[in-house]
């Protein structure tokens, strides 16, 4: 069951909502424990046990914790379980969510062990930790810290339900009405076949599945922040306008949050991130995007796109280190105007380049779209107006996707959210929603792979 589905929008939801929010407050963990079982296992019946039992098993493990071998011997029992279903067995039968719940509990297990806070006494109260549905099977990987108070007590009233609810809906319009959309045009340039488009149309499809990937990922994280408030907890946010970064270092500050701030936390940092000099520095950044590549998939395009993103990671801090010695500022303030604009048409023109190596499994064809788009190839006679149909079909929509990617939406709906302009184009869009999802269909998440 996915968030943009009928099931979920006008069966599950509604149900689990009105069930929620009429038991009392010392239930209302039960209630989400058992809704979120029930939210799984529409999806995926056979993982349901693994969660289950994942979940028991660690609640074990935290509460006995207390030498160095024991949190060795824990994670190992969950990075194992990772590999085994998610590598070994190819990722045939993979178990939804499994890559995001295990990385939450390892953050528990270590937070734990680190003595940040003491084992969760409540087995309920850790289950529904690990299992709330609205971030179960995508993120944001959110530590136990960050929910702990929230789980023991937290306000959940009509104005959470509304606020809750708006988010909701700006989250399922992007996904439906964006993601949903420009994803056809990727599909159809799949068709055509990567040997058979133009220039113009390799980085026209390019873009589309950049702004695609952008809108059903961060629709899907909005839309959990969305249903939690709506259970009256706080999630975090997972991105923050990603595409209006001017390197590529803060595309992925602002992009997946969660995960680089689990890298940087439970990686990054122990091998003594940027302290130990430029080498060892360069050396943990190279650690980090191997063990994100291998997080995401064990085909050769995911290691091209993390460690491509890696070197340009590195070279942009050579690149910085130069300025600031040229210019004598220490602090790199000066990095203005002019100077300004062509980092940001740098990350725009190197972006689309590297989510073509995340969509693009098989190397060979990964290859031949690359080719496509610097103009290697040899040339396409037979689709020279590709392109123009590419745009005459899609270009409203790339539009709309590259204006809600600035930070517009976001001033908009800050300004009409509690107007009554604002909740009509909402119900609109909910219910537009709906029509579209009846019409087409419903198209799972992406991320849901992982």
């Amino acid at each position: 069951m996915v968030f943009s589905s009928i099931e979920f929008l006008l069966y599950f939801l509604p149900i689990f909502i009105l069930v929620y929010m009429v038991v009392p407050q010392k239930l209302k963990n039960a209630v989400l424990v058992l809704g979120s079982m029930v939210f799984y296992a529409y999806g995926d019946l056979r993982g349901l046990g693994l969660l289950a039992a994942s979940t028991a098993v660690n609640y074990v493990f935290a509460r006995m914790i207390r030498r160095r071998a024991g949190l060795v011997a824990a994670l190992a029992v969950n990075i194992g379980m990772l590999i085994l279903f998610k590598y070994y067995q190819g990722g045939a039968v993979l178990p939804i969510g499994i890559s995001f719940y295990t990385f939450q509990i390892v953050s528990y297990l270590v937070d734990v062990y680190r003595g940040e806070y003491a084992a969760e006494r409540n087995f309920l109260d850790f289950a529904a930790y690990v299992m709330m549905f609205p971030k179960l099977a995508m993120g944001p990987i959110t530590g136990y810290g960050e929910l702990r108070r929230q789980l023991h007590r937290r306000r959940c009233d009509a104005e959470c339900m509304q606020d809750g609810l708006k988010l909701f809906i700006l989250g399922l319009c992007g996904k439906v009405l964006l993601a949903d959309r420009l994803a056809l045009l990727w599909q159809e340039v799949q068709v055509t076949g990567y040997e058979s488009i133009s220039t113009p149309l390799a980085w026209i499809a390019a873009v589309a599945y950049s702004l695609q990937l952008y809108f059903d990922f961060a629709g899907y994280s909005v839309m959990a922040m969305g249903l939690g408030r709506m259970l009256g907890f706080k999630l975090p946010e997972n991105f923050r306008q990603p595409y209006m970064a001017s390197s590529m270092r803060e595309f992925y500050r602002r992009w997946h949050m969660s995960l680089g701030n689990w890298f940087c936390k439970y990686v990054y940092i122990p091998l003594g991130g940027s302290r130990r000099g430029e080498i060892r520095t360069v050396f943990n950044l190279l650690v980090v995007w191997l063990l994100t590549s291998l997080w995401h998939g064990i085909t050769g395009n995911f290691l091209v796109w993390g460690m491509g993103i890696c070197l340009l990671i590195i070279l942009e801090r050579q690149v910085g280190r130069l300025w600031k010695f040229i210019t004598g500022d220490r602090t790199g303030n000066k990095v203005r105007g002019l100077a300004s604009l062509v980092c940001h048409a740098y990350l725009l023109a190197v972006v689309p380049v590297t989510w073509v190596c995340f969509a693009v499994p098989d190397l060979g064809q990964l290859g031949i779209y690359l080719s496509r788009m610097f103009g290697l190839g040899s040339p396409v006679a037979m689709y020279v107006g590709d392109w123009q149909k590419a745009l005459s079909d899609y270009g409203l929509l790339l539009g709309a996707g590259i204006v809600a990617s600035t930070p517009l939406v976001r001033w908009i709906y800050q300004r009409l959210e509690r107007k009554w302009p604002g909740m009509i184009l909402l119900a609109a869009g909910f219910w537009f929603c709906i029509h579209r999802i009846l019409l087409q269909g419903e198209n799972p998440f992406l991320y849901l792979n992982f």
